[in-house]
């Protein structure tokens, strides 16, 4: 079975997979996010797969939930922002190393699905959403004002077709999920502790990267 905890807002839950950064979906309700979450083994499997894992998405659609946190306004939002008790626990070098190549997985699906998209996407019902190279600059634009900084690192945004400073600033971050202090932390550490960090990463990653193909005009 695969451990889930569950952030729960108001208006939306957030499941999520504690041990595969970026398998992440909500739902109004926790029956409808772990629903989503299975609807979504399948796509996410191509992450496991790029980083050379195993994974099988048939057998993980049972879901242990092992920890409820309570929301914020950011779940309702639409974004999860709040670090589980789970994260806060030792990791070990082999355990980073794994979060580390889970990222680095999810940007290498992301970087394929850009590739094959066009420019422009199919707009919504109200003719809302923002392009493909929009959404890229969106995606390295967090990474690089947002979550670096809650992995200590001070990095400029590389504009969203320099493939050269979009390499170095992942490969910052990827060896900061590598090398962050692996001991147990407490609420009150600063920044994001590596699980966490690479969670969000990835969901972030992931999301977007199924909003282009969702979104992508054949």
């Amino acid at each position: 079975m695969t451990a889930v905890y569950l952030e729960a807002g108001q208006k939306r839950v957030f499941a999520c997979a504690v041990d595969w950064p970026g398998w992440c979906r909500a739902g109004k309700n926790e029956e409808q996010a772990l629903e989503a979450l299975a609807a979504y083994a399948d796509r996410y499997a191509r992450v496991p797969k790029q980083a050379g894992l195993k994974f099988s998405p048939k057998a993980d659609i049972r879901f242990d939930i092992v920890e409820r946190v309570a929301g914020s306004g950011s779940t309702d939002f639409g974004v999860p922002g709040v670090v589980p008790a789970l994260d806060l626990e030792k990791l070990t070098k082999p355990e980073a190393e794994r979060l580390a190549t889970l990222a680095e997985a999810c940007w290498a699906i992301f970087d394929r699905v850009v590739a094959g998209a066009p420019p422009e996407l199919r707009k919504g019902p109200r003719g809302g959403g923002r392009d493909r190279d929009k959404i890229v600059d969106h995606v390295i634009g967090a990474e690089a004002m947002a979550y670096a900084p809650k992995l200590g690192l001070r990095l400029s945004q590389p504009a969203f077709d320099d493939a050269k400073a979009i390499a170095a600033q992942r490969a910052a971050i990827s060896e900061a999920l590598r090398t962050a202090a692996h001991g147990r932390r407490t609420k009150s550490d600063p920044g994001w502790p590596p699980r966490y960090a690479a969670r969000r990463i990835g969901w972030h990653v992931l999301d977007h990267a199924w909003e282009i193909e969702d979104r992508t005009q054949f």
